[in-house]
C-alpha cells in the first residue's frame, strides 16, 4: 500500500479554506469593524463564538455520525461550510454575521475530527504521521497565502469579497471530496455501536491520562497564541507602524515561514515528536515575548516570522498525537483533542478581547510567551507517553491492526 496523494491533496486543499475561514477576521478586523460600525474588540469574538459552539457540539456531533461513511461525511461538513461562508458574505449585521459563522462551527468539529483517522486509513501502516504532514500542508498554506491573500482582496475589493471566495472554494473541494476520496465505509464496531454508546466510549478516552494531558498542553498553548494572534493586526501596526499592504505582506511571511517549519517538523512526527515541539515551543515562547515592548519595524518583522514559523509546524505534532496513543479509539481521541483545539482558540481570542478592551495590548506577547513555556513544563515532565521517541512494537501492531479495520 502506498500514499494515496491524491486524496491527502484534496484533504489537505480542504483544509486550507477552513483554517482560512476561520482565521480570516484576524486580518480583517479592522474593515469589518469599520463596515458593521462595532468596535475591534468586538470583531475578534468572531473567533471566541465560533470556538465555543465547535467545542460544544463536536463529541456529541462526532457519535450522531460514526455511522455515515467517512467520504460522505466529509463532504457534507465542507457542503455545510458553503452555505456558512455564503450567508456570511451577504449578512447585514454583525450578529447576522455571527450567526452564519456559527453555522460552520457546527460542522468544523466533525471535520477535524474524522480527518485525521481517515487520512490514516489512506496511508500505510507505520505512515500515518507522515500523510498527516502533508495534510497539513493545506493548514500551512492557509497562514502562508489563504490569510495574507484574503487580507489583501478583503482591502482591496472589500471583506464580504474574501469572505465570498472561502465559499467558492468550498465548493470546489466538496466536488474533489466526491470524485477523489475512495469510499471509506464505517468500520464494522462503529456500525453495531450506538450514538449514545459512541458518547460513552468518547468518555471512558476522555479518561485516559495521557489523552488528558495532549489536551492540557493543547488548550494551554493554544490560548496563550491566540490570545496575542487574533489582534496581531493592532499588535504590528502598533510596534512597527504596518498596516494594510503591509500587515498582508508581514502575515505572508508568517506563514511562509510556518510552511518551511511545517516540512521540517514532517520528518520528526513519528520520532522525537516531543523533542521537536518542545525546541518549537521555546522558540516561539522566545520570540513573542519580545513583542511586548515596542521594538521599531524591522526587529518587530522578524520577531513574528520567528513565531509564525515555530507555531505553524506545532499542530502537525499535536495531531498526530491521538493516533498513537489511542489506536482503538482514534475517533473518540481526536474529538477530545479538536475539542482541547476549540477551547484554546474561543479562550484565547476572549482573554486578548479583555486585555485589548482593557488597553493592556502589549501584555498579550507575554501571556503567550508565559503560557507557551507551561506547555513546555508539562511535555517535559509528564509528555513523555503523549509524545514518545517511537512507538514500541506492541502498540505497532496494534496501531496497524486498526488501520486495516
Amino acid at each position: 500500500m502506498t500514499l494515496n496523494r491524491p486524496a491527502l491533496a484534496i484533504l489537505g486543499a480542504t483544509s486550507f479554506f477552513y483554517v482560512t475561514a476561520e482565521t480570516l477576521p484576524v486580518g480583517l478586523l479592522p474593515e469589518i469593524a469599520g463596515d458593521l460600525r462595532v468596535a475591534e474588540s468586538d470583531v475578534g469574538l468572531l473567533l471566541t463564538s465560533y470556538a465555543v459552539v465547535a467545542a460544544v457540539s463536536t463529541i456529541p456531533l462526532t457519535a450522531l455520525t460514526m455511522r455515515v461513511p467517512r467520504h460522505l461525511l466529509l463532504a457534507i461538513t465542507v457542503a455545510i461550510f458553503v452555505v456558512s461562508q455564503a450567508a456570511a458574505t451577504f449578512a447585514p449585521t454583525f450578529v447576522v454575521l455571527v450567526l452564519a459563522r456559527l453555522i460552520c462551527a457546527l460542522a468544523h468539529g466533525v471535520f477535524w475530527s474524522v480527518i485525521g483517522p481517515v487520512t490514516a486509513r489512506l496511508a500505510p501502516p507505520g505512515q500515518a504521521g507522515r500523510a498527516t504532514a502533508l495534510v497539513f500542508v493545506g493548514n500551512s498554506l492557509a497562514i502562508v497565502l489563504g490569510v495574507p491573500l484574503g487580507t489583501a482582496l478583503g482591502q482591496w475589493l472589500g471583506w464580504r469579497v474574501a469572505v465570498g471566495a472561502m465559499a467558492v472554494g468550498g465548493v470546489v473541494c466538496v466536488a474533489g471530496l466526491l470524485k477523489v476520496l475512495p469510499a471509506l465505509p464505517p468500520r464494522p464496531h462503529d456500525l453495531n455501536t450506538r450514538a449514545g454508546a459512541q458518547l460513552r466510549a468518547a468518555i471512558t478516552i476522555g479518561r485516559d491520562p495521557h489523552v488528558l494531558l495532549l489536551c492540557l498542553i493543547t488548550a494551554v498553548l493554544v490560548i496563550g497564541h491566540f490570545s496575542a494572534y487574533t489582534y496581531i493586526a493592532p499588535l504590528v501596526r502598533r510596534d512597527a507602524g504596518l498596516e494594510g499592504a503591509g500587515l498582508s505582506v508581514l502575515l505572508l511571511g508568517y506563514g511562509f515561514v510556518g510552511l518551511v517549519m511545517n516540512y521540517v517538523s514532517g520528518r520528526f512526527v513519528d520520532r522525537r515528536p516531543g523533542t521537536m515541539l518542545v525546541v518549537l515551543l521555546t522558540v516561539l515562547s522566545a520570540s513573542v515575548a519580545l513583542l511586548a515592548p515596542v521594538l521599531g519595524p524591522v526587529p518587530t518583522v522578524i520577531v513574528t516570522l520567528l513565531w509564525g514559523g515555530a507555531f505553524t509546524a506545532i499542530p502537525v505534532l499535536l495531531a498526530a498525537a491521538p493516533l498513537r496513543i489511542a489506536p482503538r479509539a482514534r475517533d473518540a481521541a481526536s474529538a477530545l483533542y479538536v475539542v482541547a483545539f476549540q477551547i484554546g482558540i474561543g479562550g484565547g481570542a476572549l482573554l486578548g478581547e479583555r486585555m485589548v478592551r482593557a488597553g493592556h495590548l502589549g501584555g498579550l506577547p507575554l501571556i503567550t510567551a508565559g503560557l507557551a513555556l507551561a506547555a513546555v513544563v508539562l511535555i517535559v515532565t509528564a509528555g513523555r507517553r503523549v509524545f514518545p521517541a517511537r512507538l514500541s512494537e506492541e502498540d505497532h501492531h496494534r496501531a496497524e491492526a486498526q488501520l486495516v479495520g
